[in-house]
Order: C-alpha cells, then sequence, then structure tokens
C-alpha cells in the first residue's frame, strides 16, 4: 500500500464532504521535514470555492479523515499548520516497508502493467544521410530513446522509427560535392558546387567510391554510394551510442510509391487549396497557421512539408495513435504545418496529432572553450567525437540532464571529472559502492528481503527509505511528461542522499541484526539507480 496514495485517497473521501466538485488534491513533500512527510492545501483551495476559514475547514477535514487515517496503521495523527495546511506523518514501519517492495520485485520496481495497453510511435534523430551524426543527433538519440524507455516501463508498446530523409535538394548538394571532390576538386575552388559539404568525409566518401571502379561522372550511382555510405556510418554512430530502431522509413519511397502525389490529390479534392503566381497553395490559415503555404512550386517541385504530411499519414494509416516527434527547436514552423495539413485531408487525424518534443541547442565547451558547430563547414561535434572523448555513459546522461526546450552546455572537462560534480559518476560511484559492501559482506543476497528492518531508526535511514518510496512516481510523472530529465534529478538525489548516509554510518558492523538491515536498505538503493540508469540508457557499473 504506497502511503502517499493513501493519503490522497482519504484526504478526497473528507473533501466531499465540503464540495461534489472534484478538485485537483495536490500532496506535496514538505520543504523542512519537521512539518512531516506530506502536505496538502486542500482547505486552502476549499475555502475560496465557500468563501471559509481555510483553517476550520481543515481542522474539519482531519477529523472527519481520522478513523480511516488510523484504520490503515500507515500514519501518525494528522495535523493542521499555519493557515490551514494537513500535514502528516507515516510510522517508520511503514516507511521502511518499500525496502522490502524494492527487493522483491527487483528490476521491475518502478514498471506498471496496463490493461489499456497503448502502441505509441516515436520517431527520432532521423537525420539526413548527408554527414555524420552530430552533438543535435545525440541529444535527440537521447532523448527519443529514454522516453521510449519510460512509456515501455509504463505498459505502452513503443515502436523507435528513423525517419531518412534521403531525397531533396540536400542530398543533391551532397552527390554533387562528392563528385567534385572525386574529380579533384577541393571547398572553395573553381566548380566546387554552391552550398557544397566541406567535411573530411565527402573526400572519404569519393576515395572510396573511385576505389570500386565508379564512374567520376555518373551523378545518380554518386548519390546511391554516397546516401549508402553515409547511411552505413550513421548506423555505427547510433550502435555506438547503443541506440537502437525498430523501424527505418525511406522519404524516397513516398515518391516512388506515389503516396506524395496521393496526399497532394486529396488535398486538392478537400477545397482547401488554391493556385496563385504559378503554384498550389493550401489553406493552412484555417487550422491556426499563420499563413498558408506552398504546396507545389511553379516548377512543379513539392515544398519541405508536403512530403512530411505524407509520411504522417502513414503512420497513423500504420495504427499508431498516438506519435512522438522529438526534433530540434528549428523544426518549431513545421509542427502547424504539418497538423494542418492532416487536418485538410479529412482522415479523421486529431488535430493536435502528432505530439512534439522539440529540444534546444547543445553548445560544447573544450577548456573553456566553446567548439563550433558547423556542419557544411565540416567542423562540427559528432556524436562519435563526444563518446571517444568521455564516454557513452556520460553523453548520454548529460545529454537528457536538463529539460528539452532549455539549452544546453555539455562540458568536456566536467564530464571525464571523477568527483561528485559530475551526476553520472556520482550516481554510477553510489551504485558501486554498495556493490563493494554486499561482496565484502559475503551474506546471502537472497535473504536480504526477509531481514528484521526494524533496526533501521536515523533519520537519514527513514529518508532514504522514503526517497525510494518515490521512485515510481517519479518514472510514472517522467512517461506522461516526456521527460526524462526529472528521472536524471531524483537519481542524483538518490545517490547523494546515499553517499550522505554511507559517510556519516559504519554499514558492516559487527551487529549482525543492523549489519543486515542495512544492507537491505543499501541494496534497494543500488536496484533503484541502476532501475533509473537502465530507462536513460547509462550503464550500472559494480567496479569503479
Amino acid at each position: 500500500m504506497d502511503p502517499k496514495e493513501k493519503f490522497r485517497e482519504i484526504l478526497r473521501e473528507g473533501a466531499l464532504r465540503f464540495s461534489a466538485e472534484e478538485i485537483p488534491l495536490s500532496i506535496e513533500r514538505p520543504a523542512n521535514p519537521e512539518h512531516g512527510d506530506y502536505a496538502s492545501n486542500i482547505a486552502l483551495q476549499l475555502s475560496k470555492r465557500l468563501r471559509r476559514n481555510p483553517r476550520q475547514i481543515a481542522e474539519e477535514i482531519a477529523k472527519a479523515s481520522a478513523p480511516a487515517l488510523a484504520a490503515t496503521g500507515l500514519f501518525e495523527p494528522l495535523t493542521v499548520a499555519g493557515a490551514g495546511f494537513l500535514n502528516i506523518r507515516v510510522k517508520p514501519e511503514a516507511k521502511l516497508q518499500v525496502i522490502r517492495q524494492v527487493l522483491e520485485q527487483g528490476k521491475d520496481y518502478g514498471r506498471v502493467k496496463t490493461e489499456k495497453e497503448e502502441s505509441i510511435q516515436i520517431e527520432f534523430v532521423s537525420a539526413n544521410p548527408t554527414g555524420p551524426l552530430h552533438v543535435g543527433h545525440g541529444r535527440q538519440g537521447a532523448l527519443g530513446d529514454a522516453i521510449a524507455a519510460l512509456l515501455e516501463s509504463q505498459g505502452h508498446a513503443v515502436t523507435r522509427e528513423f525517419y531518412y530523409n534521403d531525397a531533396g535538394s540536400q542530398i543533391e548538394k551532397l552527390a554533387l560535392s562528392v563528385r567534385a571532390r572525386a574529380k579533384g576538386i577541393k571547398p572553395g575552388e573553381p566548380g566546387w558546387p554552391q552550398e557544397g559539404y566541406n567535411g573530411e568525409y565527402i573526400e572519404e566518401i569519393a576515395r572510396d567510391y573511385l576505389a570500386g571502379q565508379g564512374n567520376e561522372d555518373d551523378l545518380e550511382s554518386i548519390r546511391k554510394f554516397a546516401v549508402a555510405y553515409l547511411r552505413a556510418e550513421q548506423d555505427a554512430d547510433l550502435q555506438a551510442f547503443g541506440v537502437k530502431f525498430d523501424a527505418y522509413y525511406l522519404e524516397s519511397s513516398l515518391y516512388t510509391e506515389g503516396k506524395v502525389e496521393q496526399v497532394v490529390k486529396a488535398l486538392v479534392d478537400s477545397g482547401k487549396t488554391y493556385e496563385k503566381e504559378g503554384a498550389l497553395w493550401l489553406r493552412t490559415t484555417d487550422y491556426g497557421d499563420d499563413k498558408d503555404r506552398v504546396v507545389r512550386k511553379s516548377d512543379g517541385s513539392f515544398t519541405y512539408f508536403v512530403p512530411d504530411v505524407a509520411y504522417h499519414l502513414t503512420k497513423w494509416q500504420r495504427g499508431f495513435r498516438k506519435v512522438i516527434n522529438v526534433q530540434g527547436t528549428d523544426h518549431h514552423g513545421t509542427v502547424k504545418r504539418v497538423r494542418a495539413g492532416l487536418q485538410a485531408l479529412g482522415a479523421g487525424i486529431p488535430k493536435d496529432y502528432p505530439d512534439y518534443v522539440l529540444h534546444s541547442l547543445v553548445k560544447v565547451l573544450r577548456g573553456g572553450q566553446e567548439v563550433k558547430i558547423s556542419k557544411r563547414a565540416g567542423s562540427y561535434v559528432t556524436v562519435r567525437d563526444l563518446i571517444d572523448w568521455v564516454g557513452r555513459d556520460a553523453v548520454r546522461f548529460f545529454l537528457v540532464s536538463r529539460k528539452a526546450d532549455s539549452e544546453f552546455v555539455f562540458d568536456i572537462d566536467l564530464a571525464l571529472q571523477q568527483n561528485d560534480e559530475n551526476p553520472v559518476y556520482y550516481i554510477q560511484m553510489a551504485h558501486a559502492r554498495v556493490c563493494s559492501m554486499l561482496a565484502q559482506s559475503g551474506m546471502d543476497l537472497a535473504r536480504l528481503s526477509a531481514v528484521d528492518l526494524g533496526r533501521l531508526k536515523s533519520q537519514k535511514e527513514l529518508a532514504l527509505a522514503q526517497r525510494l518510496a518515490e521512485y515510481p512516481e517519479v518514472v510514472s510523472i517522467a512517461a506522461q511528461e516526456l521527460a526524462p530529465h526529472s528521472l536524471a534529478f531524483y537519481l542524483r538525489e538518490l545517490a547523494a542522499e546515499f553517499h550522505s548516509y554511507y559517510n556519516a554510518e559504519r554499514i558492516l558492523v559487527d551487529d549482525e541484526t543492523l549489519r543486515s538491515a542495512r544492507l537491505a536498505l543499501s541494496a534497494a538503493v543500488r536496484q533503484t539507480l541502476a532501475n533509473g540508469l537502465s530507462l536513460l540508457g547509462v550503464s550500472a557499473p559494480e567496479k569503479m
């Protein structure tokens, strides 16, 4: 029985005595532990509606709720504080039961099974096959994979999809750049294509193409070779990053299978298009866009958002009723266009389909200096660079450690530190410390879930137990809000509380009962850290 949810349930019953209308009931953990373990301001909310003194309401709720709270055996008496806050403490023996729960559930602690399994598709990374994955793609990879893992932990069936933009002007520039290199032309020299790709990898592609007896004048063969080459390189980057996809979708297939033309015809048939200046326009303003958008340009080519609409229509047709796209904030303008295009099709697609998680830029610092990211200049930081410099674990943890829409500074020097300033090292060290203690103890770990926990009485021990009890809710909210950074924050806090406990108390004491209880608590911390790190795609080493 979860004490927090039980407290919420009983308070809700008490509040219904005053108002039949449901009121959002918030249960918080007081900033000052002296105020209790949980607090609610429901009386203050009711006072605004009822125009009554909130403290009087709180006292009436406390009196009405007392029998039900006492019957649970979980709580100390409910108290009223200040203007009408309801505060409560969980009995120590009830707090400690989570230790047994964690040890019994193991890797499943924090996971739930649901009867309403939802089939969710998450599209992320989706890089143009025009170069190696840069650090922005890395942030998408870390975010998308962590969001997918969080949703899976809540019982949903998740499909991870990568959309290859293997068509359009960027691919044309790639082919022209490789052809120029194959002919011995370097960036900046006469004959170099306008807005060509200048990176050293273009020369490598050209060299490999010629080594395979490729014809330097056959632009189509060069295009196919370059795209295949870079797709293989991106796949190698993703493998090094520990990110796997369930499905890959080629933009080019939307053209070869006629899906783009079908969408354009459906838009015309909908009556939502018009001709102007030789171009075909869609009335996206009818769906909240700031201006109408061109569908087909005067030269007969399609604008970028048209294949995007066709692609998202296939997602709906494939049965994905919930779709999440993880993209950079530079895609902000496409959100309304894609949704407007889907609405105009009249296919029954909801107006807020798909969902978007937009992430901000990542700045990379090394030696206190920013490393500039410039894809066409060929000087950008790649995902592989970061992994080579600091290791996969640090890259994945750092890139999800802040809200997606906040700019993030990736400090290479910080990621290499082996102290409490480096969050991923600090968390992993807590896990390794417990592993070391358990190995040193020689105790049969299978017995830990059955030990007597009654000897755990210190404030640090009870606080650790309460922190452990928060984990399932943290994971649930992180999944609902598509916010893996909140799990990263939690793991940092749990590790900090454990390190503080480890430094304050000797765990491997001579008293066998006390030693076993402290080892059980430590083992529960280890399991929770491992579970959380796993959801973020980060390892939990036993030695460091």
